[in-house]
């Protein structure tokens, strides 16, 4: 038996929130489903889900999504005008370069080429 990839869940305290955050980076429409629960079809991609839960993010991701994109700076730039920080530079080096973001509630993500 082999698995399907359905979605990928964040938990959070705001979830219709991050999904339009989300689905302003990847595409899609936001959706509530619940008070607790939203999500985002991106297109040609896995559903991105939010629900909530009470308590509050500690310490770093232990997973977390690197998206590709034609010009990291430009893609952060955008990310940030919707909410995101900076974590750190741009690395460049010969696979090409990353920069690490947090989302508006503190998720780590990364925009990379290469």
């Amino acid at each position: 038996m082999r698995a399907h990839l359905q979605e990928i869940v964040f938990d959070c305290s705001d979830p219709s929130g991050l999904a339009r955050f989300w689905a302003g980076l990847l595409g899609g429409a936001a959706v509530d489903r619940a008070p607790d629960w939203s999500y985002v079809d991106p297109p040609e991609s896995v559903r991105i889900a939010f629900q909530r839960v009470p308590e509050g993010k500690a310490g770093k991701n232990r997973l977390h999504l690197d998206l590709e994109v034609p010009e990291v700076g430009a893609a952060a730039d955008a990310a940030t005008g919707r909410g995101a920080v900076r974590v750190g530079g741009t690395v460049t080096d010969d696979q090409g370069s990353f920069q690490v973001m947090r989302d508006p509630e503190g998720n780590e993500f990364c925009f990379v080429t290469g």
